[in-house]
């Protein structure tokens, strides 16, 4: 939360993404999301449209999903010739540092 603050400077080998809460991590790194991005980076879809076919989830949805992980830095988006929006998942890998000290208000 220092850093977030801007009261300590990020080390090179210090965390990519950052949440707020346990809360918002669950929800955004739900087992379906990250089912999601394992399928993003395994089979790398060539738009939006080809992810909702390959996932049958409702386009809006997912859109917003991806937008709300693309927030977080877990997903990029390419434009393909075609207008289209690739997505992309930027980590191979997700490590949690968590402190179970109490923090102070």
């Amino acid at each position: 939360m220092a850093i977030a603050r801007g009261e300590l400077k990020q080390s090179a080998q210090g965390p990519k993404v950052w949440f707020t809460s346990i809360e918002s991590l669950a929800k955004v790194l739900s087992d379906r999301n990250r089912e999601l991005l394992a399928l993003i980076a395994k089979e790398k879809p060539e738009s939006l449209q080809a992810l909702v076919e390959r996932t049958g989830r409702a386009k809006s949805n997912l859109s917003r999903t991806l937008k709300t992980m693309e927030r977080y830095g877990l997903v990029r988006f390419e434009k393909r010739p075609n207008r289209a929006l690739a997505p992309r998942v930027n980590y191979d890998d997700i490590r949690l540092d968590l402190s179970l000290r109490a923090q102070a208000a």
